[in-house]
């Protein structure tokens, strides 16, 4: 039984390192992940917030991220505004009773978003309903619009500005290379905005 789990652990690594290591190589990933970044830069200075959502592990995802513009990041200085649109339960379980769950977002974005804010959508399949909602919203309003997703083909790229496809289709790996490109955009923003 060792033998075998150690083999399973091994491959899990070994699959994560090799997608880690194509977006690590991948020029153009590099280079949407410094346009996102310039992006919500832009939008902060100019007194605009950043709107970020997400279901399941992509929720968890999104109020991490929150956390570490609000908070810190890499160095002290001031919060940098930023919500997670999968915190509140009570907006949550309101909107999805009245309206249906693939308003959750939706709602949120149309109440707390104003035109020059951004809006950060995650979802690994890039086939959410809720997220697709929220992303029409955001572009109606006039957000500037940001996806997170993996290498399948979706409507949900066509809906954003910036789009950043995590090189693999297997969900947590999708995920942990979300979290290493936001915690790389935390950094940007975090030192172009501490100066």
């Amino acid at each position: 039984m060792a033998g075998k789990s150690d083999e399973e652990i091994s491959a899990y690594f070994e699959r994560s390192l090799a997608a880690l290591q194509s977006a690590a190589q991948d020029r153009g990933l590099r280079t949407s992940v410094a346009a996102i970044a310039h992006a919500i830069e832009g939008s902060i200075r100019a007194g605009g917030k950043l709107l970020i959502a997400g279901n399941g592990g992509s929720a968890a995802d999104a109020q991490h991220l929150a956390a570490e513009f609000l908070s810190r990041f890499l160095v002290d200085r001031r919060p940098l505004p930023a919500i997670a649109l999968t915190t509140d339960t009570s907006v949550l379980t309101a909107v999805g009773n009245d309206y249906g769950f693939e308003h959750v977002f939706e709602r949120q974005v149309r109440g707390l978003g104003r035109s020059g804010d951004v809006l950060l959508a995650i979802s690994t399949s890039g086939r959410s309903p809720n997220i697709i909602r929220a992303l029409k919203a955001a572009r109606e309003i006039g957000l500037v619009t940001i996806g997170f997703s993996g290498a399948n083909k979706t409507e949900m790229a066509d809906l954003c500005g910036h789009f950043f496809a995590a090189p693999s289709r297997e969900t947590a790996v999708i995920q942990q290379i979300h979290m290493v490109a936001g915690h790389a955009i935390c950094a940007l923003v975090e030192s172009a905005l501490a100066k």
